[in-house]
């Protein structure tokens, strides 16, 4: 059976520890400046500069998957969506957030730390990852200040089939967040279905959505082409080229928090309705 693995095993010492099958990393990161938090001097006069508070978030995956199950896996995407989101907490603040192919629940877990509203971790039920994802969430649970929620949300089923719990958190929603969630043209598609569906009901509902998504460029050399292309990244361009959306590329300049590579192949893109 043909397995892939994340690259960023190898990238950082997340501590992993294995027992009983049960694969555990740590993800470190640092909690973003508090505007409170200032310069003073200690009774000699020196200087005392305060160090960065420290938190780790520790998850259950897996490190090898065959490829319809690599939401079993941590992915850099997750990670820079994490990121952006500690760059953005006053923005996202008081919002209502779901997450899309949440994988092992990494970003939505973030999203909670400094979010006190819903949080909704949605992804679709194969390899028992909504079990893994809720003791996930339990696990970390002491670093939440959100209320992280965890529901079925298969982008491969017709929107007539969806529940009405999901349908409630959809419209309910503000910001939407998608890490590393194409990876065959099949399921690019559903994906772009996807997002015109959550655009069109917050057209309906008068709760505009806006999506952020993040993926990272996978080069192959085709002889085909002569040349090294990013077939998924591509094939997405090309099948949104003419949609009502806003596309935009977000610079990735916001200050890194996890422990990761930002390579220059992530991608951060923002989308709206038009």
């Amino acid at each position: 059976m043909f397995t892939v693995t994340s690259e960023i095993y190898g990238e950082n010492n997340y501590q992993t520890t294995r027992d009983g099958g049960k694969v555990v990393s740590k993800f470190r990161f640092i909690y973003p400046e508090e505007k409170l938090a200032r310069i003073t001097a200690d009774k000699d006069g020196d200087l005392e500069v305060p160090r960065p508070r420290r938190g780790v978030i520790e998850l259950e995956h897996s490190e090898a998957t065959e490829l319809r199950l690599v939401g079993l896996q941590v992915w850099r995407g997750a990670l820079l969506l994490a990121d952006y989101l500690f760059s953005k907490i006053e923005e996202f603040s008081g919002k209502t957030i779901m997450e899309l192919g949440a994988g092992v629940g990494l970003t939505s877990i973030a999203a909670g730390i400094h979010n006190a509203g819903r949080i909704y971790c949605t992804d679709v039920d194969l390899g028992c990852i909504l079990k893994l994802i809720n003791g996930n969430v339990q696990r970390n649970s002491k670093l939440l200040n959100g209320q992280v929620s965890v529901l079925e949300f298969d982008f491969l089923a017709p929107k007539e089939k969806q529940s009405q719990e999901l349908l409630e958190a959809i419209d309910n929603s503000d910001i939407i967040l998608a890490a590393d969630v194409i990876y065959c043209d099949t399921l690019t598609d559903a994906f772009i279905s996807v997002v015109d569906h959550l655009l069109d009901r917050g057209r309906q509902t008068g709760r505009p959505k806006t999506i952020y998504m993040a993926l990272e460029k996978r080069y192959v050399f085709t002889l085909e082409d002569c040349d090294s292309v990013a077939p998924m990244y591509e094939y997405l361009m090309r099948q949104t080229a003419n949609r009502p959306w806003n596309m935009e590329h977000l610079p990735l300049d916001f200050p890194q928090y996890f422990e990761y590579d930002r390579c220059k192949q992530l991608v951060l893109i923002k989308i709206t309705g038009r």
